[in-house]
């Protein structure tokens, strides 16, 4: 590099310098501006013989990053130092995160130690560990907000400037951002830097896509802005009448949003309606805001017709990201719909700036912080990393870009779920105890199921009582993640909870074998019974679906095993076999259909190969009988679309968690309470619930019949046993 090209090089970075300290959103002190300035110079320092793979000095990134920081987001001075300095530690050896915290203090050390945290998780990988790289990356919101922020912001500078990476690069870091960064923008409240990422992510996955949106929006942007010119035009007489100060903008709906509802509702660009929406920003101070917004309201339908079922309304009840405005479609000139969001300065700023303008404007304010809330629950969702870590950042995306609905409690507090949500993520939502107590729901006065599906504006109340507590099936009826992971969390504890009695029968059963119980015996008991661990044994041996039958038979094939041993010895060289693994898996995992649950034959499609755990379902062949697929099997579609009578649900289940119903006969002679025992001492029976119930008496001798849900039979043989001994019954048998 000549001194020349240095020279202009050094004058391009101090320009680039100043501009950060111009476009700055907040008032920057002195000392700010000297913090940034050391920042800026350890930076320089740092980065002084690093080069991008464009050829430019790999200061201008971090330079670039800052000033999204500043101007776009608006975070303070102590941000704005630490996203310059956010490569600094990971790129050189000259510093640590001890010489920034001496420099700079512990919180820009905090947060440069959570970005480079964030940046030495590997980058090539497969899906599930870049999915626990997330988890992990997202625990560190917990140590400061900010630190996702700069990596948002970090990630969109990275995304301006890949043009000059492989191609198979770019696809990868695109991907990676419609995965993870542009949820993670939507639900931090950055809808701009949210629609950017989208925007850019789709111009490296699908560019002739992209391009050819991106074409005829140009084409068609002349047409806008004259069609903005039409509106503001009409409404401008009447709101200047009001003594109204805003102003009239025109925005264009990105190309990623086009492209989604194109895919969605199977429509070409151009007949997708809302491709241009106007804005309207009013000047007001906080107490008139909510008045002036219904005004300019009323203003805005005096001209055009509304359509009555699109009005959406964020300032009476904003979103859980905290965005507040506005949205009425109205019938436009020409006869076109065309969506007038009306938002004060303040609500604007709070869309477009997220979390700054949150905390500028929060003093005085007094709303229940949901950035603030959203942190505390997505922690619990962290600390309970239930499952694997795909399911989870799975679940978690759904609960980023969910639409809402807006129910109320019976004292009419408003709550937001994600759509979809069921009482019990209601229950849950109020808090783990109430969710765990849940014994039933009513919504508008009316008992539902826990399953039912709720809707904006209805009112819930939560049927409590302190016998209650989670099943397996409350899983289906879930749908956020905090139910989710409390519900898990329960079940596990549960399981523990029976493993621990199955332990202890287990080992008086085995005293009466003449075995002990210890490391030894359990090893070959998990490996007769093909399971995975001992929790698995005593839980089975708890709820009783290995019974004595079957413990006398590993014992009878455990003294002949010695001999047999002998045999093998002399027949062929010694070899420990191997334990089947897909053996255990089909033992352990069981794929049940229908509505029922039922079990029934089946053979696993090769076209997509599922496994147990994939989300799958049931294909009824006209030769083969039931044919199982993946839900994203290629076929799938077709299938779906073709033969919708042929298809059947289906789930892979934990064999022990299957539950049949077994109907019961009961005769005897009637007496005073004999229903009442009956029924106590089914209620009182573990892991027995009743369906259904019938009695009918006649000349002092009663029949009845008695449907109980159980895991196994022997559950069905105890409780028979149980019911003979009742003073008053005669038979008892099985239907």
């Amino acid at each position: 590099m000549t001194s020349t090209e240095m020279e202009q090089e050094n004058a391009a970075i101090a320009k680039e310098y100043k501009k950060l300290l111009q476009i700055s959103y907040r008032l920057l002190t002195n000392d700010d501006k000297k913090l940034i300035r050391k920042a800026f110079d350890i930076a320089v320092d740092a980065h002084k013989n690093q080069r991008r793979k464009s050829g430019e000095a790999y200061i201008f990134h971090p330079i670039a990053v800052s000033k999204i920081v500043a101007s776009e987001i608006g975070l303070d001075a102590t941000s704005i130092a630490a996203a310059l300095l956010h490569d600094v530690v990971e790129d050189s050896a000259d510093y640590t995160i001890n010489d920034i915290e001496q420099l700079f203090g512990e919180t820009v050390a905090r947060i440069v130690d959570g970005l480079t945290k964030i940046s030495s998780l590997k980058k090539d990988m497969d899906v599930s560990v870049q999915a626990e790289n997330f988890r992990k990356m997202l625990l560190t919101l917990n140590d400061d907000v900010r630190v996702i922020i700069i990596k948002i912001a970090d990630r969109l500078h990275n995304m301006q400037t890949m043009d000059s990476m492989r191609p198979d690069k770019q696809v990868k870091i695109a991907s990676e951002t419609l995965y993870i960064y542009a949820p993670l923008a939507h639900r931090i409240g950055l809808y701009n830097i949210k629609t950017e990422l989208e925007d850019l992510g789709l111009k490296y996955t699908e560019p002739e896509v992209y391009n050819d949106i991106l074409t005829k929006m140009q084409e068609s942007k002349e047409e806008q802005d004259k069609y903005l010119y039409e509106i503001s035009d009409i409404l401008k007489t009447s709101l200047n009448k009001e003594k109204l100060k805003y102003i009239i903008k025109g925005r264009p709906k990105s190309i990623f949003s086009i492209r989604r509802k194109m895919i969605k509702q199977g429509v070409s660009f151009d007949e997708v309606y809302d491709k241009f929406a106007v804005r309207i920003i009013y000047k007001s101070d906080l107490e008139n805001e909510k008045f002036l917004a219904w005004k300019i309201y009323s203003i805005v339908t005096d001209h055009f017709r509304p359509n009555p079922i699109r009005l959406r309304d964020w300032i009476s009840s904003p979103k859980s990201t905290g965005y507040e405005a506005l949205h009425i479609t109205v019938m436009g000139p020409k006869g076109r719909w065309v969506e007038v969001q009306i938002r004060s300065e303040r609500m604007n700023e709070l869309a477009e700036k997220g979390y700054a303008a949150h905390y500028k404007y929060k003093e005085g304010h007094n709303k229940e912080d949901s950035l603030d809330l959203w942190i505390s629950k997505l922690q619990e969702a962290l600390e309970n990393p239930i499952g694997n870590a795909v399911d989870f950042v799975e679940q978690f995306k759904l609960n980023l870009y969910s639409k809402e609905i807006y129910v109320f409690s019976p004292k009419g507090d408003l709550k937001s779920l994600p759509k979809g949500a069921t009482p019990l993520d209601f229950a849950f939502s109020i808090h783990t105890e109430v969710g765990m107590k849940t014994r039933g729901a009513k919504v508008n006065g009316k008992l539902v199921p826990l399953s039912h599906e709720l809707k904006s504006g209805d009112q819930v109340d939560i049927l409590t009582s302190e016998n209650a507590k989670p099943n397996s099936n409350w899983l289906d009826y879930a749908t956020t993640a905090r139910a989710r992971s409390k519900i898990k969390s329960s079940l596990k504890e549960e399981k523990k909870r029976i493993a621990e009695d199955g332990k202890e029968i287990l080992r008086r059963k085995l005293k009466q074998l003449k075995i002990t119980l210890g490391e030894k015996s359990i090893n070959d008991l998990v490996t007769h019974f093909k399971l995975k661990t001992s929790l698995d044994l005593f839980y089975r041996i708890g709820i009783g679906s290995i019974d004595n039958k079957m413990l006398k038979e590993f014992a009878n094939s455990r003294s002949n095993a010695f001999v047999s041993y002998l045999k093998n010895k002399i027949r062929k060289p010694s070899t420990h076999p191997d334990i089947d693994k897909d053996e255990i898996t089909a033992k352990y995992d069981m794929l049940v259909f229908g509505k029922e649950e039922e079990k029934l034959d089946y053979k696993l499609s090769n076209c997509c190969n599922p496994i147990p755990g994939d989300s799958v379902f049931g294909f009824l062949t006209i030769n083969e009988g039931i044919k199982v697929h993946k839900k994203n099997c290629p076929n799938a579609l077709s299938l779906q679309s073709n033969y919708a009578y042929r298809i059947m649900s289906a789930k892979w289940i934990d064999s022990t968690q299957q539950e049949y119903t077994a109907v019961i006969k009961l005769t005897g002679i009637d007496n005073l309470g004999l229903v009442n025992e009956i029924t106590k001492l089914i209620s009182n029976s573990m892991n027995v619930n009743m369906k259904n119930i019938s009695f009918e008496s006649e000349d002092g001798i009663f029949s009845g019949k008695i449907a109980v849900v159980v895991k196994n039979n022997n559950l069905v043989k105890t409780l028979m046993n149980r019911i003979k001994k009742i003073n008053g019954i005669e038979k008892v048998n099985r239907v």
